[in-house]
């Protein structure tokens, strides 16, 4: 008898976040599922570990396999989404196994364009990646509490099976962002690449009534793309359709390596 698909699912929303449960039953469908989420909103922590204090951790749900869902157990953590993978799979490796894939989301928010430098739901993928398990970053673009999920797991599970049938390359991510769209009007899946953008106008500088300068972080997204690129993910995102970026680990430009190499004459 084949033995059930062990997943593991964390996000940087936190817990609570509606995203991550909504996931949870859907990778239910495909075997075990075990979460490990931050306990507190962690989003913009991209790979960062926690190493001054120690991580707390609380086992708030079971729930034994059915005969359509595989098993769930749930931990949360007082960590970032980089420290849950890295504890997810850990408690994998005390049970002598890895986990089958792991799927980071569904993030509250679109991960396109630079937006992916910074996200923690990717850098959850990094550290599943890192340990060659097959690694998804999921997302819907828009921060609702509560948005409608139809579209982002109709087509999330689609790039499930994909990834389950084919594969990933080694030392590869996927980073997957649905528009925030009822399902019938998505346009489809397209292969994209990251877009150029970045972030201006980032700080709103208050002073305290006892003349104390403090900053909130705001900023408006300034897109770097010639108008009307096809191929960037936020473009296509904005057009109706599913985006599926591979991101790579290494993130060395061989071409700049050697150009530089010659350049300065520098030997080999």
């Amino acid at each position: 008898m084949k033995k059930p698909l062990e997943i593991l699912v964390t996000n940087d929303d936190g817990y609570q976040a509606r995203g991550i449960h909504v996931l949870a039953l859907m990778l239910r469908s495909y075997g075990n599922v075990t979460v490990v989420a931050p306990r507190e909103p962690q989003s913009g922590k991209s790979v960062s570990l926690t190493l001054d204090k120690p991580l707390m951790i609380e086992q708030p749900e079971t729930q034994p396999a059915s005969e359509t869902l595989g098993s769930l157990r749930v931990y949360t953590l007082t960590g970032t989404p980089a420290d849950c993978a890295k504890l997810g799979i850990n408690l994998y490796l005390h049970e002598g196994r890895l986990p089958d894939l792991l799927v980071s989301g569904i993030n509250h928010g679109s991960n396109a364009s630079a937006a992916s430098i910074y996200s923690g739901t990717l850098g959850a993928a990094v550290e599943g990646t890192l340990y060659d398990i097959p690694s998804v970053g999921l997302s819907i673009n828009t921060h609702a509490d509560n948005p409608d999920f139809e579209g982002t797991l109709f087509y999330g599970r689609q790039v499930i099976d994909w990834v389950l049938a084919d594969g990933i390359k080694r030392g590869i991510y996927l980073n997957v962002n649905v528009p925030d769209i009822p399902k019938d009007q998505i346009r489809g899946i397209r292969m994209a690449r990251q877009g150029a953008g970045r972030w201006v106008k980032e700080f709103d500088h208050r002073v305290t009534l006892r003349g104390k300068h403090y900053f909130w972080m705001v900023g408006e997204f300034e897109d770097q793309e010639a108008i009307g690129a096809a191929d960037a993910d936020h473009n296509l995102v904005n057009s109706g359709y599913v985006t599926i970026v591979p991101h790579r680990i290494d993130t060395t430009d061989y071409e700049e390596l050697e150009r530089l190499r010659e350049n300065w004459k520098l030997d080999r």
